[in-house]
């Protein structure tokens, strides 16, 4: 088997100032939320000192909840919140400090291909920081969508509270997410009952899915179990998903949207008396949701790649503020009785979320390299690097003539000018 073959190279993200004086390299766009720690977010940057000379070049992390388009905001009111904010001088390094962390592999690759002219950079988020949810625009709506965002910027000024001038200023809008947990809930089910006047016994409901979690693009079984010991008829069955997104701001609001829906006529109806036992498929998928505005999304790089927002999951109940934007799922079973018997409702929570991809369940973190490893024949496996050679056969100096550098994709919706 030759070289090729064999080998994949690092792909590994660039973006660059509009002047092309700085560039950041970035090995990926989505960093997770393992719930005890996060991905931490490292690159480089390549600067150009003739052009920075006694400037300083600075970067910084920025979660902020948009509420508001960016062309409403006037007298200096910005319908933004931020949420997070970090930030440190990238070049030039100060000698006083030692070095925060070590190098991880990518950043050695990197500093060693691009020159003496590149300089690292790492970021830590907190635990408890938002999820990248997006809420889903009206179709004539343009400028950036409301929802919470992450942006990467490095920029050159004199201090890092200085304004950024876009000539010489990258931005690079990054995502945190979080995996579906390897171990789910409990089945959910419930049991709900409704009494009538004149009538000697209740109308019984009980509902049931397959599963407490449930991966996006599968479809849920809800069992449905109706015993009619009343004196009303049951006429007919409606099933939905609906999506709950909490928006926590200044005050908490809900918002509700149903992302599928079914009628079940058949068996219906369910006389004083009967029974009736069946399952109702439904597949909650935003293909299926396009014309809802405000509908939370998972957070978008690019107009094509997102879906239904995840599901959040909360571990400490008192954060709940920082979350942003809250989004949970639930199936409703609604009996339909008429005009004069009313409904019989019951509700079942579910999580919807993305399976963790099989390189997840490596460990996410272990001690970065120092220094080159002096054996060839004993290549570490850093799981912050992506499409890594990783069979221990290939020297390190030959590795560094693997990387490809891609283009890093603007946040662009229709109708936007510049992201």
């Amino acid at each position: 088997m030759d070289d090729g073959s064999r080998r994949q190279g690092t792909r590994v993200f660039k973006k660059s100032s509009p002047n092309g004086k700085i560039t950041v390299y970035l090995g990926k766009r989505d960093f997770v939320d393992h719930i005890s720690h996060v991905d931490p977010i490292d690159g480089v940057v390549l600067v150009d000192p003739d052009y920075v000379k006694e400037r300083k070049v600075f970067g910084h992390v920025l979660a902020a909840f948009r509420y508001g388009r960016e062309d409403l905001d006037v007298l200096g009111l910005t319908f933004r919140k931020d949420l997070y904010l970090a930030s440190e001088q990238i070049f030039p390094l100060e000698d006083s400090e030692p070095p925060k962390r070590p190098l991880t592999r990518l950043q050695e690759r990197l500093l060693k291909k691009l020159g003496p002219n590149a300089f690292p950079f790492f970021f830590e988020l907190p635990p408890h920081c938002p999820a990248s949810v997006t809420l889903q625009p009206a179709p004539g709506d343009t400028g950036k969508p409301c929802g919470v965002d992450y942006e990467l910027k490095a920029f050159v000024a004199d201090n890092p509270d200085d304004k950024p001038h876009k000539r010489n200023s990258v931005r690079l809008a990054i995502r945190k997410i979080m995996y579906a947990p390897s171990k789910p809930g409990e089945q959910p089910s419930v049991e709900v009952s409704k009494e009538f006047m004149m009538s000697p016994n209740k109308l019984h409901l009980e509902a049931s899915l397959d599963k407490e979690l449930y991966h996006h693009g599968e479809s849920v079984g809800v069992n449905v179990h109706i015993a009619n010991n009343s004196n009303r008829t049951v006429k007919k069955i409606k099933v939905s998903i609906r999506q709950f997104a909490d928006i926590c701001l200044f005050s908490t609001a809900q918002y509700k949207c149903t992302v599928a829906e079914l009628e079940g006529d058949d068996g219906c109806p369910v006389g004083p008396g009967f029974t009736l036992s069946k399952v109702f498929y439904l597949t909650p998928l935003l293909a299926n949701n396009k014309d809802k505005r405000g509908l939370a999304l998972d957070g978008q790089l690019k107009h094509e790649d997102t879906n239904l927002a995840s599901s959040t999951i909360i571990c400490d109940p008192s954060q709940k503020e920082n979350l942003g934007i809250i989004v949970q799922y639930k199936v409703k079973v609604k009996l339909c009785l008429g005009a004069l018997g009313g409904d019989l409702v019951a509700e079942l929570p579910f999580t919807l979320m993305h399976p963790k991809p099989e390189e997840e369940s490596l460990p996410p973190q272990r001690p970065p390299q120092l220094t080159q490893n002096n054996n060839d024949d004993s290549v570490p496996l850093d799981a912050n690097l992506i499409q890594l050679d990783t069979d221990g056969t290939t020297g390190y100096a030959e590795q560094d003539d693997d990387i490809i550098f891609e283009d890093f994709a603007r946040l662009r919706l229709k109708g936007e000018a510049d992201a």
